[in-house]
Parts: C-alpha cells; structure tokens; sequence
C-alpha cells in the first residue's frame, strides 16, 4: 500500500481551474446525471447517486440545480438522453489523453473534441490506441480533514481497498473496478463520508516533462479539455518536474 502520493502534480494545478463555481456545478450535474441514469433517481437506492449529491451540496450547488440534473438522467425533461463516452488522443510530446465525455449529442461532442486536439499539437486516436497505457480503477475519495493517513488506511484495508495515496488535499483510495462498490457500502458502514466514488483511468508509466515550453501546451490543452461543458473527466499520463512547474507557476 502506498502512503504518499505519487500522482501528477496536474492536479493541483487543475483544483485552481475547478474553484470557477460554474464549471464545479457542470461537473456534478454530469456525475448526476449519469449516477440516475445507470441506477435510478432515488438516491436512497443508488449509492452512487447519493454520493454525487452530497458532493454537490458541499460545493453549495443549488438543490434546484441537483433536481434538474436527477431529471436529465432518469429522463423526465424530455429530450436526447446523456450519454457517456471515452475520447482517447495524444498531446504534445506524445503524451496519452483519454476524455470521458457525457453528452445528449455524439456528433457535437466528436467534432469538437477533433478540433480540440488538432488545435493544440495533439490528434485524435483510434479506440484503444491510448487506452492500453492506463489501468482502470476504482476510485473514492475522503476529505484529508476527516481522518488520519494511518486511520483511512487501516478502514480502506478491511475494507478490501488495493491502495490508498494520501496528500495534503484528500484521500485517495483505489479499488478494482469489480469492488468499488462493495468497499464504498464497507466504508460507510464504518462512518467514512464519501465524496466521490467513480471509476478512473490510472497511467501505467507517467511521462515526466521537463521542457517548460512543452509541459504548457500539455497542461493547455489538458485545462482546455477539462473545461470543455460535456467533459465529465480527463485522463492524462504527463507529469511535471518540480523545476518545470516552477517556472509555469512564476
């Protein structure tokens, strides 16, 4: 099990592009939508659902908001139904980028993800090109605050967690795509209040960029895709050195 993190530092640089209220709020109506929409819109009976509105009311989403998107899912508004779809392409320097995408129009969607990369020094992929390079997983997330880096890692073990990377701003625990389920309902039976429980894409072998001049088209087009309004979420294999992150923050 590991105890620190040894995940990009993309996404510290991501959470100052998420504090934009607005973009926070289209991220979890996606994940609501979706949560509805694979298991119903009762958030007593679908756990991931209830996670996705818990987290949603802690960043202060409105509840009219939440409903809306509990409808979208379960298809009560009427309309093309969201859809999830993966996007896989290369960035600069060959980096590897898989964009997970929910959309009630796959024409659109397509189009403007092509234009995205071809844009930025980077291309679309063919299906599996780019995905062979990650792991699927299971992810929950547990505020820092809530528990000790011993204490969540004892819980998430008994639990059936195969590891858990903690950091200054949260706990990160990885599942098996089979598990994650079984080990969030054994984590709430224990008190531990999840914010986040989806499925992600972890990168084999990170690609670590020392050139200040590519890691910002990198880290561009990665803020480009995030903020795109049907990104669900973006996957990336790049890292940054502490020297090239210094001279991007300066």
């Amino acid at each position: 099990m590991a105890g620190h993190n040894k995940w990009s530092k993309v996404k510290h640089i991501k959470a100052r592009v998420d504090a934009v209220k607005g973009r926070v709020f289209s991220k979890c109506a996606h994940e609501i939508a979706l949560a509805a929409r694979a298991g119903g819109g009762d958030p007593s009976a679908n756990a991931r659902l209830r996670t996705a509105i818990d987290h949603a009311k802690s960043v202060s989403m409105p509840r009219e908001n939440i409903e809306r998107a509990i409808k979208k899912g379960t298809g009560e508004l009427g309309g093309a139904a969201i859809q999830e779809v993966i996007y896989e392409g290369y960035g600069p320097a060959g980096t590897a980028f898989l964009i997970e995408v929910a959309t009630d129009n796959l024409n659109r969607s397509a189009q403007d993800v092509r234009t995205i990369f071809s844009k930025n020094a980077g291309a679309v992929a063919t299906p599996g090109a780019v995905a062979y390079q990650f792991d699927r997983k299971g992810q929950l997330i547990v505020a820092v605050d809530a528990f000790s880096a011993d204490d969540i890692l004892e819980l998430a073990v008994m639990a059936g967690a195969d590891d858990v990377i903690s950091d200054e701003a949260e706990h990160c625990i990885l599942t098996s795509p089979q598990s994650l389920a079984a080990v969030a309902d054994a984590l709430r039976a224990q008190g531990v209040v999840l914010q986040s429980e989806s499925l992600v894409f972890v990168p084999q072998s990170p690609v670590l960029l020392e050139e200040a001049t590519i890691a910002k088209q990198a880290l561009k087009l990665y803020e480009l895709f995030d903020s795109y309004d049907d990104t669900h979420r973006v996957f990336t294999n790049f890292e940054l050195s502490d020297a090239v992150l210094a001279q991007i923050e300066d």
